[in-house]
């Protein structure tokens, strides 16, 4: 019997299912268009990068914070996810020999999980619970 994922995580693959279909559709849209590789590459992120935070704060982790600071955290996070991405992807290139098809693929879960760890602890956390000044 397979082990029961938590609610988040499972909630966050499939955000990121969906995001990668609304960055992909968009970078072939873009370029059907006659938009530059690179701009339709920084669009498709750009808007991919904006659905995933708006679906993770509201159905994935259902916070209720300030967005603006959640939305700060949420580009770090990004950003040191990214890198451990290519980090990894690099890695399996230059030192395991890996084809580009295999890097990729090595280099998504790091990413992955940082991005959700980071996500759940991070960028979204619950407030702590409020403390009563009365003893109980």
């Amino acid at each position: 019997m397979m082990p029961r994922l938590p609610g988040s995580l499972l909630r966050f693959l499939l955000v990121g299912m969906a995001n990668t279909m609304v960055g992909m559709g968009t970078i072939f849209i873009c370029q059907r268009l006659g938009v530059h590789d690179v701009a339709a590459n920084a669009t498709g992120y750009g808007l991919g990068l904006l659905f995933s935070f708006f679906c993770n704060r509201a159905w994935t982790f259902r916070h209720t914070g300030p967005v603006w600071p959640a939305a700060w955290r949420f580009g770090a996070v990004f950003a040191v996810a990214y890198t451990a991405n290519l980090a990894t992807t690099l890695a399996a290139l230059q030192l395991l020999g890996a084809g580009s098809f295999l890097a990729q693929l090595a280099g998504m879960p790091p990413y992955t999980a940082l991005f959700y760890l980071g996500s759940r602890f991070l960028v979204f956390k619950r407030p702590a619970p409020a403390s009563s000044p009365y003893p109980s």
